[in-house]
């Protein structure tokens, strides 16, 4: 039997994918991994880079790569990249995960991108892109969310209190085998 993420984590740029799951994973004890690691560590480059040198068809294939591998072997905490939703078969495979929907509101992304030179999608004008980003992808996000946390006005702890609170038991019991 293949391994089984114990909760993917989705979202906007900025909505704290890394940063709660590196404290959830340490929480729950469990590994986490992040799908932009592994591309980068696949391709020997930054996302910025390739985005700049491949073209971002390139990399969305990467990508799509990358959360199917993730999905089907890791047994922790998977955080994926903000666009990942975008192909219908990776919201499709997500169908049989616990998803965790991090939003964030506009004023607390941009605090929190603004000085993020990595991001190429929002590069420019962080607050009118990432207006823009969420505009497309919301219904996405919603279609593959088991739950929403808004961690706009919440703070690293908390986020992960709500989380642990929520999280079924059995998908942590799941992940023990």
């Amino acid at each position: 039997m293949s391994a089984k993420p114990v909760v993917v984590l989705v979202g906007p740029p900025g909505s704290g994918k890394t940063t709660v799951g590196a404290a959830l994973a340490e929480r729950l004890e469990l590994p986490l991994r992040d799908t932009d690691q592994d591309v980068e560590t696949l391709t020997g480059t930054t996302i910025a880079e390739l985005f700049v040198d491949r073209g971002e068809a390139y990399f969305r294939e990467l990508e799509s790569e990358a959360v199917r591998a993730a999905l089907d072997s890791h047994s922790g905490v998977l955080a994926l990249g903000g666009g990942a939703i975008l192909r219908s078969e990776t919201r499709k495979a997500l169908s049989a995960h616990y998803v965790v929907w991090l939003d964030v509101n506009v004023p607390h992304a941009v605090k929190r991108l603004d000085m993020n030179a990595a991001r190429p999608l929002l590069l420019g004008n962080v607050r009118g892109r990432f207006i823009e980003l969420d505009r497309e992808r919301r219904t996405l996000y919603a279609e593959v969310a088991t739950i929403h946390v808004d961690t706009s006005e919440l703070g690293i702890e908390e986020i992960v209190d709500n989380l642990c609170a929520q999280i079924p038991s059995r998908s942590l019991r799941s992940s023990e085998s």
